[in-house]
């Protein structure tokens, strides 16, 4: 929670997250599959109940919060959510629709079965990013199928092979796609991105970020 109250406070109104489901139900905002790298407990989140995973520490000192607390702290925020799992993809969607959330959330995952399966589930309103499969012809040849969602999230490269770069753009603004980019850490990066024309990047380091969109004249006032 306290890395989302960070960037809250810095302005950011856009949070990005995953999210893994426990074995009682409940959606974690979590990047790991596991509890090892963070909270030194090797077990996967999917094999633990909520109460289990509310005992772990971050770093020994933060919580991990459940997606239903930062819905509820964060009440005017848009939340880019990533669904690690199959399992999380029907609650996810549940936890949206009981909510009324369609118009604060962009869902996303690397698989397409799971973004067939969440655009299924709640409809056409619903704006997810484009999976790879649905990218490949973005960049090959700038077309989309009409049905094709609006969003691609991606990295500056994969396997060595550099995605973002003024060709992608280019098939990218005539096809009136939205580019989103992560994770993007370093400022010359963040500047060459901005300068290509990039729609939204992704950050763990969200003072640095903010730094270079306020030298820019982009960040709101």
């Amino acid at each position: 929670m306290a890395s989302f109250e960070h960037a809250w406070s810095l302005g950011y109104r856009y949070l990005e997250t995953d999210v893994h489901l426990t074995t009682d139900g409940e959606l974690v905002s979590f990047h790991d599959p596991d509890l090892t790298r963070t909270c030194g407990i090797a077990k996967q989140i999917g094999e633990m109940s909520a109460d289990e995973v509310a005992e772990a520490r971050v770093g020994g000192e933060h919580p991990i919060p459940l997606m239903s607390d930062l819905f509820d702290r964060f009440p005017d925020a848009r939340f880019n959510i990533d669904a690690k799992s199959e399992a999380s993809v029907e609650p996810l969607a549940e936890m949206v629709r009981s909510r009324g959330l369609l118009d604060r959330v962009c869902l996303a995952s690397f698989s397409y079965s799971r973004l067939q399966r969440l655009r299924r589930l709640l409809g056409p309103s619903l704006i997810t990013n484009m999976s790879p499969p649905e990218i490949a012809p973005l960049r090959i040849v700038g077309r989309l199928p009409g049905s094709a969602p609006r969003i691609a999230q991606v990295p500056t490269s994969m396997k060595g092979i550099r995605i973002i770069d003024q060709r992608f753009m280019r098939h990218a603004r005539r096809a009136g796609v939205d580019v989103h980019v992560w994770t993007i850490n370093e400022r010359s990066e963040m500047e060459r991105l901005l300068d290509l024309g990039v729609d939204g990047i992704m950050t763990d380091e969200t003072e640095l970020l903010r730094e270079v969109f306020i030298e820019r004249g982009l960040w709101p006032t």
